[in-house]
């Protein structure tokens, strides 16, 4: 349970004691206070959440205030921008990441071959439209690190981390964090991709991962480290390094506690899988646990279905929140989306922001997306109460899609 529950529950038991017995001096004030008290306990039933796995409601696009032509040229130009890199996802690694691209490219663990473009448009919680193959299990690569920094934030709000300016080292019975630059690294640092971590992991060193190019390769291991904080730097070893941190927390597997603690009570599928590396396996308490990946960079992480992948969004667009039930706390979700002061277009991992909108320049600047490789994609759009899922459409097409989805939205309609 969230340690904010208590003090809410405390300041709830308080106002009803005054409610109760109220002084001459409140007698006026009864009214509003009792108000406001019903309408910040009471389950919004005006807004609409999708029941059990399979049970989602669907509705036109004019139900919904949206104009069902503009829409449709949108899905359409979704689809004929579909990604042309193989379907075959290992093979691809290895024409890229892993075929000359970075040294120690070799996978790890699992890939498998990727389905049609896929996608799903859902507005106030109703399907508008969806096509391709929506319960379709695929890798969905980096999307995977916004399901790892949600691990860390229910951690957070359980008070098992105090503070994401604690220094990891505090909770991390290992010497990944005992150097003199890795002991200054924060949760904050990892979760915003700014630490430097420095060292090897799962046998990938961190300089092999998107190694700079404009420095010689002799001089990799020599390069002058940055102060945790100061630059981001998009890395998966370090990503990976946050999941092995959290696994320490939790002391549990961390698909485990996604499942317990989010896409049970969200009512995903039980079709979803989160993989590690098949030498990612620690001992915790006895036991032997693989500590899973923040991505498919040498293969493994999420594999899920863009039906959970929308649920997931859609979580997340209602600011943590499942009918009457807070799965995340409304402090976690504003840090989430607060921008790092090294990189002001993202928040935590793996929250692309639309800051200045430059992101998707056809979108509100409060527009925030969950990416990751394939193109996957996950957006919210909160002032149209909307949640966008794209995956295997071409990057270049990728924004350019959500602004005309946007563009769908019929202002000033019922609907809106």
């Amino acid at each position: 349970m969230p340690v904010h529950d208590a003090t809410r529950r405390a300041i709830a038991v308080l106002v009803s004691f005054v409610l109760v017995f109220p002084t001459t001096d409140l007698l006026g004030q009864e009214a509003q206070v009792a108000s406001v008290v019903t309408a910040s306990t009471t389950p919004q039933t005006d807004v609409y959440y999708p029941g059990r796995p399979g049970d989602w409601e669907t509705r036109r696009p004019e139900e919904v205030g949206m104009d069902a032509a503009l829409l449709e040229a949108a899905i359409q130009f979704a689809k004929d921008n579909e990604s042309t890199a193989p379907r075959d996802l290992e093979l691809n690694h290895y024409m890229t990441f892993g075929g000359g691209g970075e040294p120690y490219g070799e996978a790890i663990g699992p890939f498998k071959t990727r389905g049609d473009m896929t996608g799903i448009i859902v507005r106030h919680g109703y399907i508008v439209a969806e096509w391709g193959e929506p319960f379709r299990v695929d890798m969905t690569f980096s999307v995977t690190k916004s399901f790892l920094s949600t691990t860390v934030g229910l951690a957070w709000d359980r008070g098992m981390i105090r503070d994401i300016n604690d220094r990891v080292q505090l909770y991390v019975p290992t010497d990944h964090f005992d150097s003199e630059h890795n002991s200054k690294i924060t949760w904050d640092h990892l979760l915003r991709q700014t630490s430097d971590w420095e060292g090897t992991l799962w046998d990938k060193p961190d300089w092999a991962d998107r190694p700079p190019r404009d420095v010689e390769p002799s001089e990799w291991l020599t390069r002058e480290r940055n102060e945790p904080g100061t630059v981001y730097k998009y890395n998966d070893v370090r990503v990976n390094v946050l999941a092995l941190a959290a696994l320490h927390v939790w002391r549990r597997p961390l698909p485990q506690v996604l499942r317990e603690y989010v896409m049970d009570p969200i009512g995903a599928s039980n079709t979803w899988r989160w993989h590690g590396y098949d030498n990612s396996w620690v001992l915790i308490d006895g036991l032997k646990v693989q500590s899973v990946s923040g991505g498919g960079h040498w293969g493994g992480g999420m594999w899920i279905s863009a039906r959970d992948q929308a649920r997931f969004g859609l979580l997340t667009l209602r600011r943590g929140r499942w009918e009457d039930k807070e799965i995340l706390s409304e402090e976690w979700i504003e840090m989430a989306l607060t921008p790092g002061s090294a990189n002001p277009g993202y928040g935590f991992m793996n929250w692309f922001l639309n800051t200045d909108m430059r992101r998707i320049p056809g979108a509100p600047e409060s527009a925030f997306c969950h990416l990751g490789a394939g193109t996957n994609m996950v957006c919210a759009i909160p002032e149209h109460d909307l949640v966008v899922v794209a995956r295997w459409i071409s990057g270049r097409a990728a924004n350019s899609f959500i602004g005309r989805v946007v563009e769908s939205v019929v202002t000033g309609a019922s609907g809106e």
